[in-house]
């Protein structure tokens, strides 16, 4: 039965982080591996903590999160910044939209 103590592990992990994060008053993003983001209007959106570019063009983008993925649709697009974790995206956002799957159907 070690695959169940992995999980049991990874969830006590879970709880701990969680405490801490209220207990010592330090942001959530941090320490629950949580993308940050910022967006001014419907112009600008700058994203913290995400995996990695996974498309993009001058309508959609698409990044890869620690759970899941995350959609931004719109229109002109233009990466202003890109970093290992964070990215800049100008241009007419219409919608953002969390899919809580990974590309190949994991979850």
């Amino acid at each position: 039965m070690k695959g169940g103590s992995f999980f049991m592990a990874k969830k006590w992990g879970s709880r701990i982080r969680n405490w801490m994060a209220q207990k010592m008053d330090l942001p959530q993003d941090v320490m629950m591996d949580l993308p940050r983001i910022t967006m001014i209007g419907q112009i600008h959106i700058y994203i913290e903590n995400h995996r990695g570019l996974l498309a993009f063009t001058d309508k959609e983008l698409r990044l890869l999160l620690k759970q899941g993925q995350l959609l931004i649709k719109g229109k002109t697009f233009v990466i202003k910044t890109i970093l290992p974790e964070e990215i800049l995206l100008e241009g007419k956002i219409d919608q953002v939209i969390y899919i809580n799957e990974n590309p190949g159907g994991t979850k």
